[in-house]
């Protein structure tokens, strides 16, 4: 008795994505709107299709996703790795595949907090001789 929905958790910087993969003809629905509308550059969806293209899953699995916080990059890397560990789900035979081309390693790169008495998190205050 196997799933019919898989789900992935992805998360980058302050983004976190929620992708829900069943069989399907290979559409990509975010939010509603279609991953060429929300994401209007090629270069992004070609991120987000990635674990796909290496999974050659493009046209067996439907993707319904959600990503808040952040930004557009960090959208589209937090999708990229919910949908990897969906596709583990979806078939364990293909974790070697993406762990090889590296889709199942978060970026665990963050803003830096601002510390007291700095101007920035690095960046200090003009000296001041005299």
């Amino acid at each position: 008795m196997a799933a019919t929905t898989f789900y992935g958790t992805g998360r980058r910087k302050t983004s976190t994505a929620r992708v829900f993969l069943k069989p399907g003809a290979g559409e990509i629905v975010l939010r509603g709107s279609s991953l060429e509308q929300r994401f209007p550059s090629e270069a992004l969806r070609t991120r987000i299709r990635g674990p796909l293209q290496v999974a050659e899953a493009s046209d067996k699995v439907d993707i319904l996703a959600t990503a808040k916080g952040g930004g557009m990059t960090g959208q589209a890397d937090a999708l990229r790795l919910g949908i990897a560990r969906a596709l583990i789900q979806f078939d364990p035979d293909l974790r070697p595949v993406l762990k090889k081309a590296g889709m199942l390693r978060r970026d665990a790169r963050m803003k830096e907090r601002k510390k007291y008495g700095l101007a920035g998190a690095r960046k200090r205050f003009q000296f001041s001789k005299r």
